[in-house]
């Protein structure tokens, strides 16, 4: 890519795009979000190929401008969401539900990984999702390896937490 051959970026977004939307779905919660933060990671990469340093793995370096760009998302989200009232009723209406299920346990799983606070669940996603090693996660993220392990540590008990209650209230 750096040599002009501008179609082998394909072969980039073809090997990062599934890990990038995973990653983005599950910060952001909807597809539309993850898509378009997805699209934007990669066209930023694409523009900044000449900056990337092999000191860092590709995926970190990658991983570093997906979790920016979520980060933005999330607020700006946050603003639009503040601007306008939403009316629960007609969204919940209005809402589609899937027409297979995954299993309950998934599903509940799911709900408490978005529950999570959204630095502890980035941290998670980056470390049990992703399986980034901590130097990996701190390239990416900004912040230091002891405060990522920390986050790790704490939205996994607050997600074996959540899950007992809900295995508690289940019997």
């Amino acid at each position: 890519v750096l040599e002009g051959d501008t179609a082998a970026f394909t072969t980039i977004v073809d090997r990062h795009a599934a890990a990038c939307t995973r990653f983005a779905l599950r910060m952001l919660g909807t597809r539309e979000d993850a898509e378009d933060v997805t699209q934007d990671t990669f066209l930023r990469a694409y523009r900044s190929l000449a900056r990337y340093e092999e000191r860092q793995t590709f995926r970190t370096w990658l991983f570093q401008i997906l979790v920016n760009r979520c980060r933005t998302a999330a607020v700006r989200r946050q603003r639009r969401h503040r601007m306008f009232l939403v009316d629960d009723a007609a969204v919940a209406s209005a809402s589609v539900r899937p027409v297979a299920e995954s299993t309950e346990l998934r599903a509940e799983l799911q709900r408490a990984i978005a529950a999570l606070d959204p630095e502890q669940r980035e941290a998670f996603l980056l470390k049990h999702v992703e399986q980034l090693s901590y130097d990996e996660m701190a390239a990416a993220t900004g912040v230091g390896v002891s405060a990522l392990k920390m986050r790790v540590k704490r939205a996994c008990d607050r997600l074996q937490w959540m899950l007992r209650e809900v295995s508690d209230v289940g019997t």
